[in-house]
């Protein structure tokens, strides 16, 4: 039997009593699934008129369209967070604070203004000046710029959170021999941070692909718009629950897709000969157990004060054996060499 120190192991009525409030929380998940599915079925979400919108080849075709345009959108917003996310955490870590200070106070300012009013004030802000500038400002572009903004300052605290928490050896020994700042960052730090925090990158790289039906808002034809499109048509049932289904799914299995894809790559980086091999030659390469390396560590400190001990008892011993020479010749408290001159 195991047993574990951060925890008690539960006896027979804490595990009788786990398994009923387990077995208590799945019934009332079903219930209320069963509820929502019984008040859509009463109120006629799944009679055939509801659903004959999706007998349509033409209506998939506006859906494929409608997913490549969240995707498009997604996948340039993606590369240009990232990118963002890079130059941001680089100049939020200078060394100088005239790189540093406004570094931080864009992405403080980026992180607070939410992405639909970015969305909003790059699409009617800038096309309110379309006539003065002659310039203006695509459903496209100003979800894929929003994004960016707001997930790219994101993306540069993780980095720097991921930089900050690797130990201070890491730049020192790149210092010391003769790196210089840039080569560290770019050499050493960056990729380990990297790797570490790809979890966190990855869930906000998800967040990015869901925050795309915000352009919806803007008219920006991506799935949610087409959703409510579709499902206001009135000659065919107004189908909006259907269609929300309908997308809903398209949009948990684009991220599970996202998710797994991710994972692969991290796997593959984790795998890699050299992450491995300078993971063991930092790490543990002995196979040594944590318990027996501080054991090992109390040694050698026993040891070290043990030979201090005996240092100070041969000064000692010596001290009194010089001072009883003294006492047999020219008494305390005179030199033997002063005495004698």
């Amino acid at each position: 039997m195991t047993t574990s120190v951060l925890y008690d192991v539960p006896g027979p009525k804490a595990i009788a009593r786990n398994k009923l409030l387990g077995a208590l929380t799945v019934v009332v998940i079903v219930a209320l699934i069963g509820f929502i599915i019984y008040r859509l079925f009463v109120t006629g979400q799944f009679t055939a008129q509801k659903w004959e919108i999706f007998a349509y080849a033409i209506v998939w075709q506006q859906i494929l369209a409608a997913l490549w345009a969240t995707l498009s959108a997604f996948l340039v917003a993606a590369v240009g967070a990232l990118i963002l996310g890079l130059v941001l955490a680089i100049a939020r870590l200078s060394d100088h604070a005239w790189v540093a200070v406004p570094a931080r106070v864009v992405i403080e300012i980026l992180r607070a203004i939410p992405v639909l009013v970015f969305m909003m004030l790059l699409y009617y802000g800038v096309n309110s000046f379309r006539d003065a500038t002659g310039f203006s400002m695509s459903p496209f572009w100003s979800v894929v710029i929003a994004l960016i903004l707001y997930n790219g300052s994101v993306l540069a605290e993780v980095l720097r959170a991921g930089v900050e928490a690797l130990p201070r050896g890491q730049s020192e020994a790149a210092y010391a021999i003769g790196l210089r700042k840039s080569g560290v960052m770019s050499n050493i730090l960056m990729p380990q941070a990297i790797r570490s925090m790809l979890p966190v990158i990855i869930a906000q790289l998800v967040v990015t692909l869901k925050d795309t039906a915000l352009g919806s808002i803007i008219t920006y034809n991506e799935l949610l718009y087409l959703a409510k499109f579709l499902g206001g048509q009135g000659q065919l049932g107004r189908p909006i629950v259907p269609m929300t289904i309908v997308v809903g799914a398209i949009y948990i299995i684009t991220c599970i897709l996202l998710s797994w894809v991710a994972t692969v790559v991290q796997n593959r980086i984790s795998a890699s000969p050299k992450v491995a091999g300078g993971a063991a030659a930092v790490g543990n390469a002995g196979g040594v157990t944590d318990t027996q390396l501080i054991g090992v560590q109390q040694s050698d400190v026993l040891e070290l004060e043990e030979a201090e001990r005996a240092s100070a008892l041969s000064v000692e011993e010596s001290a009194g054996e010089r001072a009883r020479e003294g006492d047999d010749g020219d008494g305390p408290g005179a030199g033997p060499t002063l005495g004698k001159a």
